[in-house]
């Protein structure tokens, strides 16, 4: 089994790296693979609703979002690391998150997902709640802790996360959690129990003609 997490940081090695990087090690030694893509800092297109991704499987942009979008079926569940801008993710994050989820189509369905992120201060439970819901609309079983997934340190310095030990707590914690998951889908499937199955999707719109 293997859990992708994705760093929407544009810092390589900062404090989402490091909550990300607590939650890998106690995956792995639980017995998950674990697989780190950074967003980085390069410009993120935004999804402009052409829907191409439909027909076609994957975004018009020909970027890292359709690199992901191939490999969706090697993970077993996702954890999403974001730092804090003005009580949001970045917005290369949300740019990039709008279009792996809707071009998606499905392919996340009942993977156990999370996410952490990393503050200063204050503004983590907006940005945790913003995340969250892109696993809520996507039939994704989010997976808890103890504590809302937060870590503290000042701009770009991971070794505020190192001394913030409830922060780390909170992440091995979130960790155990996810793997415990893991491992109950998988032996409900090997004791033959059926993935949900779901009535045709059902959209209505406020306004009628």
């Amino acid at each position: 089994m293997k859990v992708l997490l994705i760093n929407g940081s544009p810092h390589e090695h900062g404090c989402t790296d490091a909550a990300l990087r607590e939650v890998a090690k106690t995956l792995e030694g639980n017995g998950i693979g674990t697989e780190t893509f950074r967003v980085g800092k390069k410009p993120v297109a935004g999804c402009i609703a052409c829907a191409k991704c439909k027909t076609a499987g994957k975004c018009v942009f020909g970027d890292a979002v359709n690199d992901i979008l191939s490999r969706v079926g090697e993970y077993d569940g996702l954890v999403i690391g974001s730092p804090v801008y003005y009580a949001s993710a970045p917005g290369q994050l949300i740019a990039f998150l709008d279009r792996l989820f809707y071009a998606s189509a499905g392919r996340w369905a009942n993977k156990p997902a999370a996410c952490v992120v990393s503050c200063r201060r204050a503004g983590a439970t907006a940005t945790f709640d913003e995340i969250n819901k892109y696993f809520t609309i996507s039939d994704m079983p989010i997976v808890s802790s103890n504590y809302w997934n937060n870590v503290h340190g000042a701009n770009n310095a991971p070794e505020d996360v190192a001394r913030d030990e409830e922060g780390l707590q909170t992440m091995r914690h979130l960790a155990v959690n996810m793997a415990w998951m893991l491992r109950c889908i998988e032996a409900g499937k090997a004791a033959g129990v059926p993935m949900p199955a779901h009535e045709d999707k059902i959209l209505t719109n406020f306004i009628q003609r």
